[in-house]
């Protein structure tokens, strides 16, 4: 698969690429035509271990040199590898060519050359007047990657030998892809330059910030351009056609909410909107939230920023979204009080940002009884930067860090690790490992075990903190482009819940032990739930469990793995309660069982899961009925405190009353007749309550007269008349819920028959 250097002009060039496995007729594009540099999509990267391939990362081996054959999760992720391969060896990254399938258009093959590879093409006539460096110089550099049949890329073809002289390390920084103004740096330097602080002046603070001009990671002239757009921040003509979108789609959805920070005709600050959809997702599954501020370190175009977090399948469920302007701490404040009031002032147990200081302050205000976590990715990524001395002196030492982080089970152990870590490489003078340390209990994921983040694995950790909007927002799109990807996405996760519903409804998991509790946690959970809660009963084969103290009301159990008694987890057992805790925290983690509760539960006879270890978030019955319970999360209940809140309540109920409603003639016959009936029960109510206040201007005198003539016999108009209503509430009751009954019946008949339909124009 020999790519050659193109001059390709506006055509693509069909050509034969020697057999991916998929198709072998394909297109050729070429990105870059001319000194243009790629803009790496780190967000899908989850760490360098996940760029090496499987038998490296099995045996821990550091070495991270690329060769033909290594393999990657992701096309992004080799293209990150070899651009931070790149910076270690001291050369500049660009992507080249690509080819794409036939079958599908996807891109199954990708190159990625020495930003020197080819030769600038002569612009004849109509070349600049400007004479621009000469930085072609035909190098021949560069990794192409294949994208294999089991969905994993491999390494095709590497070439190691570069034409031309490296860039030492301390010059590294100046490389094109290796230059980007952080999130954080960007916040520091917007404050600098809100105080008058000019480029030279904001370099030199970032330079003594970042314990020299190595570590900043970028140029003077970035800092020049970052500060320039930055007066310049605004939607500019796509303001106008944003907010006419908002405005239209308020009109088409009652339960739309949007609102925006200043004057929309001189747009300064931020701008917020949630759909019925969203706010109503957040009611089932708003325990967790995501941040997403992935567009600052990928210098998207437009500034795009959602609330996500996780649905009843374990995929990413949407909670709003921003578009921000301004990234000051006020601003910040401003849109987290907005997305607040979006959904009905319910604070969720944990929210998971980015580090920057300023997003922890406007947390911190908004947010204080909610657990605060940092986007782990966004440190590691960070570090590559920080650290990229380190790296490079010791190519040991990030799989090393890596692994302090990520597979320490107790904080002792953390903690040993990181000491071990300091003195084998003597940096214990860092001063950005230090003020990582010191904020470790909001970024490590030991620290983090006691408070639900809604991940299955424990040491998932929010490796990746951009997932709803990935493949649909990239570093080119602009505002336009933005708002039609936008509705794609929302379309394409609906398609791929509704999906994981049917499945969920129509193909029963295949039981792998005679267990009662297995077959439970079959009818209760969704598929995938399932899956994972069935992977960790399996286990407890494994697992014996062993009682080390018993005090009677509490057991202690030891529980290791067969073989392996250097790891042992603690479990606490109450008798009469049926509780356990266990040292590992999964359950109070991700909300699964782990397997030494349930070996615990095994040998003491447990043979079905406890009701307070089924959270309704992760049952097939998530989103039906009573949104998720404010005393299983510890978050206090005010949902009739304030007019707003029985407002908002009334609201989504009538949302949810309409859709289910509309879905047959049938159905809206009924729906209508109930709600008539229920207008009328309402206004008598107003009624009676009017009354009541118009009985307080008869004079006192008379009344209490009245009270004392007539009190036995009111007494028993009043029981009578509450008889009746009581009565009538019961009726009405039984009534809604075989409505509501009837329309589940309906909205599963609809969801299959529509599944049906969709498999019969697929065959």
């Amino acid at each position: 698969m020999d790519f050659e250097p193109l001059n390709i002009e506006n055509e693509a060039v069909e050509f034969d690429m020697g057999g991916s496995g998929e198709d072998d007729a394909t297109a050729l594009d070429l990105e870059h035509p001319d000194d243009s540099y790629d803009i790496f999509d780190d967000d899908l990267v989850q760490s360098s271990n996940s760029t090496r391939s499987r038998d490296d990362f099995a045996s821990g081996d550091p070495n991270l040199e690329p060769y033909e054959g290594m393999e990657f999760d992701s096309e992004q992720a080799s293209r990150i590898f070899y651009n931070s391969y790149a910076r270690r060896i001291g050369f500049s990254t660009r992507v080249s060519v690509y080819q794409r399938s036939r079958r599908d258009g996807s891109i199954i093959c990708r190159q990625v050359v020495c930003s020197r590879e080819g030769f600038r093409r002569d612009g004849g006539e109509n070349r600049s007047k400007r004479q621009r460096t000469v930085t072609r110089v035909g190098c021949k550099a560069q990794m192409t990657v294949k994208k294999q049949s089991s969905g994993r890329w491999a390494v095709s073809k590497l070439v190691k030998e570069h034409n031309h002289e490296l860039v030492p390390p301390d010059k590294v920084h100046c490389l094109r892809s290796h230059r980007h103004v952080s999130g954080p740096a960007r916040s520091l330097i917007d404050t600098l330059q809100a105080a008058g602080m000019g480029p030279s002046g904001v370099m030199s603070v970032l330079i003594k910030e970042s314990g020299g001009i190595n570590n900043v990671g970028f140029t003077k002239v970035d800092c020049q351009n970052y500060m320039s757009s930055s007066r310049q921040r605004t939607l500019g003509s796509g303001g106008q056609f944003v907010f006419d979108y908002l405005k239209r789609m308020q009109s088409e959805d009652p339960g739309f909410y949007f609102a925006v920070q200043g004057d929309f005709e001189n747009l300064t600050g931020n701008i917020f909107w949630a759909d019925s959809n969203s706010r109503m997702n957040y009611d089932y599954f708003g325990d967790t939230v995501t941040f997403d501020t992935t567009y600052r370190t990928n210098r998207y175009r437009v500034p795009f920023a959602p609330f996500t977090g996780w649905n009843h399948h374990g995929q990413p469920v949407l909670f709003g979204c921003a578009l921000l302007l301004n990234e000051s701490e006020s601003s910040f404040v401003w849109l987290f009080q907005t997305w607040l009031a979006a959904m009905s002032t319910r604070h969720p147990v944990s929210i998971t940002t980015d580090q920057d200081r300023i997003i922890r302050a406007a947390v911190g205000q908004v947010f204080p009884g909610t657990r605060h976590r940092f986007c782990k990715w966004n440190v590691l990524r960070e570090a590559q930067e920080k650290l990229s001395d380190i790296y490079h002196s010791h190519p040991t030492f990030e799989a090393e860090f890596q692994r302090c982080i990520n597979m320490t089970e107790t904080i002792d152990e953390f903690e040993s690790c990181w000491e071990s870590l300091l003195q084998r490489y003597d940096i214990g003078d860092n001063e950005w490992l230090q003020s990582m340390y010191d904020a470790r209990q909001q970024w490590v994921p030991v620290f983090l075990r006691d408070t639900f983040f809604g991940e299955m694995s424990v040491t998932q950790g929010s490796d990746n903190i951009n997932s709803y909007f990935d493949g649909y927002i990239n570093a080119s799109t602009n505002i336009q482009v933005l708002i039609k990807q936008y509705e794609k996405a929302i379309a394409t996760r609906h398609e791929k819940e509704v999906k994981a519903d049917y499945d969920t409804m129509n193909i029963s998991p295949i039981l792998r032990t005679p267990s009662p509790m297995e077959k439970q946690a079959a009818k209760l959970y969704t598929r995938i739930v399932f899956m994972k809660f069935q992977e960790e009963l399996v286990e407890t084969l494994a697992y014996p469990a062993t009682m080390v103290d018993d005090t009677g009301s509490e057991t202690v159990y030891r529980v290791a793995k067969f073989g392996e008694d250097h790891k042992v987890y603690f479990v606490r057992f109450n008798v009469f309660e049926k509780k356990s805790s266990c040292s590992c925290q999964m359950f109070e983690f991700s909300g699964i069982i782990c397997r030494h509760i349930l070996a615990v539960f095994r040998v003491t006879n447990v043979l079905t899961l406890p009701n307070h270890y089924i959270l309704k978030r992760w049952t097939k019955s998530a989103k039906s009925g009573v949104v998720w319970d404010e005393h299983t999360l510890g978050l206090p209940n005010d949902s009739q405190d304030s007019s707003a809140a029985r407002y908002d309540n009334l609201r989504r109920e009538a949302i949810k009353y309409v859709e289910e409603g509309a879905e047959s003639v049938r159905v809206y016959t009924v729906a209508m007749d109930a709600l008539h009936e229920a207008a009328s029960e309402v206004t008598a109510a107003k009624k009676h309550g009017l009354g009541v206040v118009q009985s307080t201007s008869i004079n006192c005198s008379q009344q209490l007269q009245s009270c004392t003539v007539d009190q036995d016999k009111k007494i028993k108009e009043l029981a009578a008349e509450l008889d009746i209503a009581s009565q009538q509430c019961e009726a009405y009751r039984a009534k809604l819920l075989a409505i509501l009954k009837d329309m589940e019946e309906q909205k599963l008949k609809i969801s299959v028959n529509v599944r049906n339909v969709r498999l019969n124009l697929r065959s």
